[in-house]
């Protein structure tokens, strides 16, 4: 029996220790559907929520209000493994960092891309991945924004299909994803860099 308690102390011990070192970070790419999917493949990267932010909307929906509010992921991940570098590194190479309309076919505010800061580190370390795009792409502007990170509201109710709409989905999912032009337009941009789904 003391046996047993120690195993399971101990279980409960590691859970929590797991648990304590997870660090978030929000992002917003264009359809949170392709953003969920791209990041879900990333080692370290335990869990990636579908959801909104940045917006004044108390309660954002889907199909309903969510002004001001952008398509957004919310990125559990182990530092690590993949420390926060790490992920802004894998989120530039997936959205066009030059388009100010939104994201390949899906137009309009709640489809911009935008970086949600924390803390002072992640500003600095995001102003810095920023200024790397920049250096790269002489003589193009980079639109992708630094916001300080607001509260996120994940996708809930009856929208809860959009969370992990690429595994519930695959046909539908990579026909929209081909259909919108993602993939052809992050090889032009990043080339073999960029994540394929």
């Amino acid at each position: 029996m003391k046996k047993l308690l120690v195993t399971l102390l101990f279980a409960i011990l590691m859970v929590n220790t797991a648990q304590s070192l997870a660090a978030t970070a929000v992002l917003a790419g264009g359809c949170f559907w392709c953003m969920e999917a791209d990041f879900e493949k990333l080692d370290g990267v335990s869990n990636v929520v579908s959801g909104f932010t940045g917006g004044s909307h108390p309660d954002p929906t889907y199909n309903g209000a969510h002004d001001g509010h952008y398509e957004a992921v919310e990125i559990t991940y182990d530092p690590s493994v993949v420390d926060y570098q790490g992920i802004l590194d894998h989120f530039w190479v997936n959205h066009d960092p030059f388009d100010a309309r939104g994201q390949f076919c899906d137009k309009g505010h709640s489809y911009l891309a935008a970086i949600f800061v924390d803390n002072d580190t992640e500003r600095a370390l995001a102003e810095k991945s920023k200024q790397k795009v920049i250096d790269m792409f002489p003589g193009q502007k980079v639109v992708t924004p630094i916001l300080p990170r607001t509260t996120f509201f994940p996708i809930k109710g009856n929208e809860k299909g959009h969370q992990d709409y690429y595994k519930k989905n695959p046909l539908r999912y990579k026909y929209y994803r081909f259909g919108c032009g993602r993939d052809g337009r992050l090889k032009d941009i990043w080339g073999d860099k960029a994540t394929h789904s």
